[in-house]
């Protein structure tokens, strides 16, 4: 790596550290970053999430703000910066209490109990292992046997807690003679 290269590398990871303290990026969280050489050029990149989402004006504010300081740097750099999306990663042991509730997948390095792939609603943790309740009851997953865990994102409940949602709201209205 080049020293304009370790610069930058260096600059970035300060600059991440900056804005997850920073007040004006409150319940920012960064999920993941990465900087690697790519085509002659230092390639970053950064996922970030935040309570309600995240949406492209704090994608592009995050990018602007490494950008200016990384701008007196000598070297060139390629920025990218994401969402963790609806099938947000589970990275961390804190991220299987804090989603406790919601569905994920989880992928395990080792067959536990038949399959590598469990899909079902997270209970968090006890120890070192993950809780997950399945269609066939609760699976405890040693956290060191995860290869990947994420989120499961699914569409019908959004569509079916809509159509409560707008079945309330004719109701009232009708209620109200409207």
């Amino acid at each position: 790596m080049s020293r304009g290269a370790a610069a930058i590398v260096t600059a970035f990871e300060r600059e991440l550290d900056a804005i997850a303290h920073d007040g004006a990026f409150a319940g920012l969280e960064i999920i993941a970053h990465r900087a690697r050489p790519a085509r002659g050029a230092t390639e970053l990149s950064v996922t970030i999430d935040r309570p309600g989402g995240v949406d492209l004006t704090l994608c592009e504010r995050v990018a602007a703000r490494i950008s200016a300081n990384l701008a007196g740097i000598d070297g060139t750099y390629a920025l990218e910066v994401e969402s963790a999306g609806l099938d947000r990663p589970l990275l961390r042991g804190a991220d299987y209490e804090r989603f406790a509730g919601q569905r994920a997948r989880i992928v395990t390095s080792l067959t536990v109990n038949g399959g590598k792939t469990h899909r079902g609603t997270l209970r968090g943790l006890r120890g070192e292992a993950v809780v997950i309740e399945t269609d066939g009851g609760e699976l405890v997953l040693p956290m060191a046997a995860i290869k990947t865990a994420n989120l499961e994102y699914d569409p019908r409940a959004d569509l079916k807690r809509d159509k409560l949602q707008r079945k309330r709201k004719d109701g009232n209205d009708r209620q109200r003679g409207n």
